[in-house]
Parts: C-alpha cells; sequence; structure tokens
C-alpha cells in the first residue's frame, strides 16, 4: 500500500500528464501522420504548439469531461453515484452550449475556461441531451464505442470512495454507460480505471496491465477490449517503440483502440524520463490523437507521479492549477483493498 503522499503525488501526475497528452494531441486530431510531418517536420510535433482553438497548450473535451468525473467522485450529495455523474456531465453539456457561466454558478461551472468548445464527441452530447439516463438495462447511442468513454475514465482509479479494483470499474462502467451504449465502450473505461487504480496503489505497469485483463475478463462481453489489451502487451513485447507497431492497433477513435495505443505507448516508455518521448510518441499518428496524449499521459502520470511530468509544458497547460487542487482532493486517507 502507497503512503497518503505518493498516492496523491501520482493521482496529480495522472491528471497533469493527461491534461498535457491532450493538450500536444489537439493540434493534429484530425490529421494524417503524413500531414503532421508535412507541418512540422519528420519529427512531427515535438512540443506543445498552437491549436486550431487558440494557443499552446490549450485542452479539449477530454480534460474537461476527465475534471467533471472528478466533481461527480467529490460530491457529497447522498445521490447515488450514477445520479452524480449524469448531473456533472450535464453541466459539461452547459459549457458547450453557453458562451460563459450563470452567475448563480459554482464549482467547474463558474470557470470560465472551461466555456470553450473542442471537438466534443456526438455520443457524449446526445448522450447527455437524451431524455433518459443511459444505463446498461437502458442504454443510449446502444452502438457507439467511441473513446469518449476511456479519455475521461482515469479519475475512477484515484478516488478513495471507491475502496476495491472491483468497485473502481463498476463506477467506471455506470459513467460510461451515460453517453455510449457499447459494451466495449465500458468495459475499455472499466479497464484504464483499474490499471490506473493498480499503479497508484503501486503496482509496475506490466502487471497493473495484466491484473486488469483478468478483472475485465470476468465481465460479459469482455472480448474486445481483453484482446485489444493483449495486443498491445504482444507489441511492447515485439521490440522498442515502433510507429508501424501502433499503428497495428488501430486509430484511436473507438474505445479498445486508444486504451490499446496508449497502453502501447506507456509499455514502450516505462522509465520516468521517458515521459515526454511517450506523450510525444502517443500523439504523432493517423488517429485520435488529443485521446491517446490524454490516456498515455493518465498511465504514466500514474505509474512515476508529478515528479515526472516535463516542468515547461506543466507550465504552459491551461487549467493547471484546477487539475492539481481536484487530483489532490480524490485522495483521502480512507481504506483501500487491492481486491
Amino acid at each position: 500500500m502507497e503512503s497518503l503522499q505518493m498516492c496523491r503525488t501520482r493521482a496529480r501526475g495522472c491528471l497533469l500528464a493527461g491534461a498535457i497528452g491532450d493538450a500536444l494531441g489537439a493540434p493534429v486530431e484530425f490529421d494524417s501522420h503524413a500531414r503532421i510531418r508535412s507541418r512540422f517536420g519528420p519529427a512531427g510535433v515535438t512540443d506543445l504548439v498552437p491549436s486550431p482553438y487558440g494557443p499552446a497548450g490549450l485542452v479539449t473535451d477530454d480534460t474537461q469531461m476527465t475534471l467533471f468525473t472528478v466533481e461527480a467522485l467529490l460530491d457529497t450529495d447522498p445521490a447515488d453515484l450514477g445520479d452524480r455523474l449524469h448531473a456533472a456531465y450535464r453541466r459539461w453539456l452547459v459549457t458547450q452550449e453557453q458562451p460563459g457561466p450563470p452567475s448563480d454558478a459554482e464549482g467547474l461551472a463558474a470557470e470560465s475556461w472551461l466555456y470553450a468548445v473542442r471537438a466534443p464527441g456526438n455520443a457524449c452530447l446526445s448522450g447527455l441531451r437524451a431524455p433518459h439516463r443511459g444505463a446498461i438495462a437502458t442504454p443510449v447511442n446502444a452502438g457507439s464505442k467511441g473513446c469518449g468513454t476511456v479519455m475521461r475514465s482515469a479519475p475512477f482509479g484515484l478516488s478513495s470512495q471507491l475502496p476495491t479494483p472491483d468497485a473502481v470499474a463498476e463506477a467506471a462502467i455506470v459513467g460510461a454507460c451515460l453517453t455510449h451504449g457499447h459494451p466495449t465502450a465500458r468495459l475499455a473505461a472499466a479497464a484504464l480505471a483499474v490499471i490506473v487504480r493498480y499503479l497508484v496503489d503501486g503496482r509496475g505497469l506490466a502487471e497493473s496491465v495484466s491484473a486488469a485483463i483478468e478483472l475485465v475478463s470476468e465481465h460479459p462481453d469482455h472480448e474486445e477490449t481483453t484482446a485489444a489489451l493483449r495486443g498491445a502487451v504482444t507489441a511492447a513485447d515485439n521490440g522498442p517503440a515502433s510507429a508501424t507497431q501502433l499503428h497495428g492497433l488501430g486509430e484511436g477513435w473507438v474505445a479498445e483502440e486508444a486504451l490499446a495505443m496508449s497502453v502501447y505507448a506507456a509499455l514502450t516508455h516505462p522509465e520516468p524520463h521517458q515521459l515526454r518521448a511517450a506523450l510525444l510518441f502517443a500523439v504523432n499518428h493517423d488517429g485520435d490523437s488529443d485521446s491517446t496524449g490524454a490516456i498515455t499521459g493518465n498511465l504514466l502520470g500514474a505509474l512515476h507521479g508529478e515528479g515526472s511530468v516535463p516542468p515547461d509544458w506543466a507550465a504552459q497547460v491551461e487549467g493547471r492549477d484546477t487539475i492539481i487542487d481536484l487530483a489532490g482532493r480524490l485522495v483521502e486517507p480512507e481504506p483501500r483493498s487491492s481486491r
């Protein structure tokens, strides 16, 4: 069991590195790898650069929704977690529909920088506009398995209010069902959250991935998620990081591909000093660069803690103070179990 101080630095690292990965990928989210190299040179993106949204360091809906996940987990309202998550994501939805916070707004809804439309996922928007709350039994967007579930789910693994990995997985599943109805969308989200929990509790990366595969395998319809994770592990075992191997795992637009690509990027850059290289590798490809950057950052930030985050990037990323504050508050001295 890790100390409270270590858990907090891992939580801050998880969310801060995730936001940086998001900001690195945002300028090239819809570019092919060839287009990225044409714009930035043979190495592609090598630093935080301006995006269509404005100056370098701006985050997207990935980080926005991640923070609203945190807010739901911090909410002390007695309503069940599904209702709290739904209410929190609906507050995020308002930031996508209104120019700024109303005068009576509180919490994240009062932070004007979050009122920015940064290519939010269609399923996230339509799912939250649905007349009923999505659940396994009453799905919204039944066929959708976009990566919007995974990119917002790391906080479940950080929360002291979820005492076991099984509780973490169940919470992530509930959260994913609010917008996406496909089983893989919810199980990939659960897998990321569980990996993060194991990392925060002090396990190694490969061990955490293996344990998450075992846990997710207990759920119906796990096959796409567990196969994608096993594919990432096999690819990482084949040698150093390779763009060809990364491409073989997909483009990241759907949940299991975004997770597998990010796990591969992390496994092939496992040392603290490699976090910068890992994030750059994770965003320089044909697909959903901001999401794979964000998830890779979540993984390696949780593994190594805040001290591994490049300080120049941390200083530039949008919302840094809010991210650090919320991450620290997620981790409280509550009993936790490894199972």
